[in-house]
């Protein structure tokens, strides 16, 4: 079971609380995880990556066991601890400003 946590404007717009769980097989990958959770809540399509390309938005970053894994191939394996279920993945609106 992977387990996934989104910032509050995400739970927001997929209507969940706490974190969301997926259960995947095989060799889990950031693209598996999102792909996942994009076909399992489609309102968030767009939100995370680009639609077209499929690259990671700007204000957004991905984390597991304490790594910024952002610009990490999306195809690289998750960290065996977020593919055992004992550490989540982590979607992370980045803050901005002056």
């Amino acid at each position: 079971m992977i387990r996934v946590v989104l910032p509050a404007h995400l739970k927001n717009l997929a209507h969940v609380t706490g974190e969301v769980e997926l259960d995947l097989t095989g060799v889990v990958t950031q693209r598996l995880v999102l792909d996942a959770v994009e076909e399992r809540f489609p309102m968030l399509l767009g939100t995370m990556r680009d639609r077209r390309t499929g690259q990671r938005r700007a204000f957004v970053r991905f984390f597991a066991c304490e790594e910024d894994l952002s610009n990490e191939s999306p195809d690289a394996p998750l960290p065996g601890p977020v593919t055992a279920g004992r550490e989540p993945f982590l979607v992370v609106g980045a803050m901005a400003g002056g």
